[in-house]
């Protein structure tokens, strides 16, 4: 089951599983979800992804190897994993629920010596401007204002912030300046005894809105240094399962500093697949008993795109590169996509 198909993340676990000849039922409570125009999937239309009437339903699929793609339904499900049929290839809520603390993330960084930004807790000029307000529970704080962080350019608009996310303990982060391709991630698949099946490193090109954003444009690059300490830092939270660990490199001391902890998959994790590191097949096949070799990624270099969004000018790449929509065996979704970009 993946569940959130809206974007790019769960059409390409849908794809990544399908083509392994699982099974898949895609769940999302939208009727314009683009996994659900996949041919891999089984559509399965969820009351709205949150209470008592989600768990309901969910239980309702019965059992399956789980897959959720964004930190709501992540939460959801590992709260209420007791009361669920399904495998779930990740942690109990009582560690997952440590790992989402973002003021925990950097503890427990500085604990196993890994660099990051500089922090506060109160609003402060100390650190300089711009500053981001960064939520230590990030999940209702999204929910609530729709952004992973407020970006504060002056003291009386950092001291507003603060206050209006108080209710989500907030802390003060310095900004690392560097542009976009400064940023690099950290896929991985650790198994519950530890064992490393799947290592992937690349950095974003572009992410809309720029600074602080999603992906855009991403390139695999192999960073060994990133992948140690990522790994380090996972195992210092008790993690197992699929995550993103990102990283922004700090062009003034040259250290790369920790920004977060996603124990999920994230958006552009089908590069990843494409180099040789499909991290969804990876933790299905660990998590039904059938666990496959250690990989690392191959591909260095080798881009992914959003090739063409609504209200910005096309994205193509040097090819071969992966488009986050067109697939050869599964071309309805970019079809879909196109077509709803270029509808007035």
């Amino acid at each position: 089951m993946v569940v959130g198909v809206g974007w790019v993340a769960g059409l390409a676990a849908i794809r990544s599983l399908g083509r392994a000849g699982v099974r898949v039922l895609a769940v999302d409570d939208r009727r314009s979800a683009l996994g659900f125009r996949s041919r891999f999937a089984e559509m399965r239309l969820a009351p709205a992804r949150s209470g008592a009437a989600y768990v309901e339903f969910l239980r309702s699929l019965g059992g399956g190897v789980v897959f959720p793609t964004h930190d709501d339904d992540l939460e959801a499900i590992a709260r209420a994993r007791d009361e669920l049929p399904f495998a779930c290839p990740f942690p109990g809520w009582d560690v997952l629920g440590a790992i989402q603390d973002k003021r925990r993330q950097l503890v427990v960084a500085d604990e196993v010596g890994l660099a990051a930004p500089l922090t506060a807790d109160e609003p402060t000029d100390a650190l300089g401007f711009p500053v981001l307000v960064k939520p230590s529970d990030p999940t209702a704080f999204r929910r609530r204002f729709g952004v992973k962080a407020f970006r504060c350019s002056t003291m009386p608009e950092l001291e507003r912030r603060f206050d209006d996310a108080r209710d989500f303990r907030p802390f003060v982060q310095e900004w690392i300046p560097g542009d976009d391709d400064t940023l690099w991630t950290v896929g991985s698949y650790l198994t519950p005894d530890g064992e490393e099946l799947g290592l992937f490193t690349g950095r974003k090109l572009q992410q809309t809105p720029r600074e602080i954003g999603t992906a855009r444009v991403a390139e695999a690059r192999w960073a060994p240094g990133l992948a140690t300490d990522a790994v380090k830092l996972l195992r210092a939270l008790h993690f197992h399962g699929i995550s993103q660990v990102e990283f922004k490199h700090d062009a003034r001391d040259g250290r790369d500093k920790l920004i977060e902890v996603n124990p999920r998959l994230w958006e552009w994790h089908g590069l990843a697949a494409a180099c040789g590191v499909d991290l969804a097949r990876i933790a299905y096949f660990d998590t039904i008993g059938e666990r496959a070799s250690p990989v690392r990624m191959n591909g260095d270099g080798r881009r992914w795109a959003i090739t063409v969004a609504r209200g910005a000018r096309p994205a193509p790449q040097r090819p071969p590169y992966v488009d986050a929509m067109w697939a050869r065996d599964d071309p309805k979704p970019a079809f879909v996509h196109w077509a709803r970009v270029v509808k007035p």
